[in-house]
C-alpha cells in the first residue's frame, strides 16, 4: 500500500559525473569523476516546481518530463510512498551531452533524493544494489549508473532472464598513482546519435581483441598502471565513432602519441586521459586549447549520498 507523504519533508542528494567504457570495456567499465550535481527535494501540498541552476539551465524542461523528476517519482514508488506536490531544485556542474554521465547522474541523484524523503517518513530506502538496478533500467546499461551509485571504478554487467534484465556491478580499487584528466569540448553529442554508427555484428578477431584488453584493463586500473596504454586499446566503438567527432578522435591520437592512455568518455565527445604523471604533456594541452577543450584534472568521484531534513521556511 502506498503511503502519502506530508508536506515539509526535504532531502538533498549529491551525485558524481562518470566516464563509461574506458576504451575496451564497452557498456561495462566505468569510473566516477570528482564533478558533482546537487538535487534538493521538498514535499508540498500540491503541484510541481522545478528549478535548474548551472549546466542545462534554460535548456531542460521544467515539468514532469524532467529526468530528475521522473527518477524521484520512481524512487518514491520503490519505497512505497507518494507526494502530492514537489519542489525540485537542481544545481548542476556536470556538462550535458558531453559523455560525462549527466543523464545517469540525474537518475541516480533523483533516486537518492527519494531515498532521503523516504527516510524522513521512516520508510526503508533502496539499497545500493537496488539503486544500480533501477537507475540502469532508465539507462538501458549499467556502466555510468553503477559508477554514479558506487563511486570510484566499477565493473558492471547485465543478466538476461525471463523478465526484465538484471543489472549489477562491483567496485574495483583504482590504483592511487592514476590521475584522471577530462577534456571537455564545447560541442555536444548524444549516445543515441553515436550508437547508430556501431555495426550490429563484429569480427571474431575484434571481439577477441577487446576481451583481452578489457581483462587487462582491470589489472592496469588496480595493480599495474604501467599497462594502461595497451589496456585502453579498443577496436569495437571508438574508431567507428571517430567520423562523428573528428576533433576528439584526433585528441585521442595526440594523447597516445605522447604516451598517455586516452579514451573517449562514454560516447564522447569528451576525452578521458588516465596517467601516472601529475600533468598532461604540453602537446596534449596545446591541442586541447587550440580546439576548444577545457582540460580538468580530477580525482575519482564519490558514490552518491543523500541527507534528510525537515524543510525550512522563512
Amino acid at each position: 500500500m502506498t503511503r502519502t507523504l506530508q508536506p515539509g519533508l526535504a532531502a538533498t542528494a549529491v551525485v558524481a559525473a562518470s566516464s563509461a567504457n574506458l576504451g575496451p570495456g564497452f557498456d561495462s567499465m566505468g569510473v566516477a569523476l570528482g564533478l558533482y550535481d546537487e538535487i534538493v527535494v521538498e514535499t508540498t501540498e500540491s503541484g510541481l516546481v522545478v528549478e535548474v541552476e548551472g549546466e542545462g539551465a534554460g535548456q531542460v524542461p521544467l515539468d514532469a518530463s524532467h529526468l530528475v523528476v521522473r527518477a524521484i517519482e520512481r524512487g518514491l514508488r520503490e519505497t512505497g510512498v507518494s507526494a502530492p506536490g514537489l519542489i525540485v531544485r537542481c544545481r548542476n556542474d556536470i556538462p550535458h551531452s558531453r559523455g560525462l554521465g549527466s543523464s545517469a547522474a540525474a537518475v541516480v541523484g533523483g533516486l537518492a533524493a527519494a531515498n532521503g524523503i523516504a527516510a524522513q517518513a521512516n520508510c526503508a530506502p533502496m539499497s545500493q544494489e537496488r539503486l544500480v538496478q533501477v537507475s540502469s533500467e532508465f539507462e538501458g546499461h549499467p556502466d555510468n549508473a553503477a559508477a554514479a551509485v558506487l563511486g570510484g571504478a566499477v565493473v558492471s554487467w547485465t543478466e538476461a532472464g525471463a523478465g526484465e534484465p538484471r543489472y549489477a556491478a562491483a567496485p574495483i580499487r583504482l590504483h592511487p598513482d592514476i590521475t584522471l584528466f577530462a577534456a571537455v569540448p564545447q560541442v555536444r553529442s548524444s549516445t543515441a546519435e553515436t550508437r547508430v554508427l556501431l555495426p550490429e555484428q563484429v569480427r571474431h578477431t575484434d571481439a577477441r581483441f577487446n576481451l583481452s584488453r578489457s581483462a587487462l584493463l582491470v589489472v592496469a586500473l588496480t595493480e599495474r598502471p604501467d599497462l594502461l596504454m595497451p589496456a585502453t586499446e579498443d577496436v569495437l566503438h571508438q574508431p567507428q565513432r571517430a567520423s562523428a567527432m573528428p576533433a576528439s578522435a584526433e585528441y585521442l591520437a595526440v594523447l597516445r602519441r605522447c604516451g598517455v592512455a586516452g579514451v573517449l568518455s562514454g560516447a564522447g565527445p569528451s576525452v578521458l586521459a588516465l596517467s601516472t604523471a601529475p600533468e598532461l604533456p604540453a602537446p596534449a594541452l596545446q591541442y586541447g586549447a587550440d580546439h576548444g577543450f577545457e582540460v580538468r584534472k580530477m580525482s575519482a568521484g564519490r558514490g552518491v549520498t543523500w541527507t534528510s531534513a525537515v524543510a525550512a521556511h522563512n
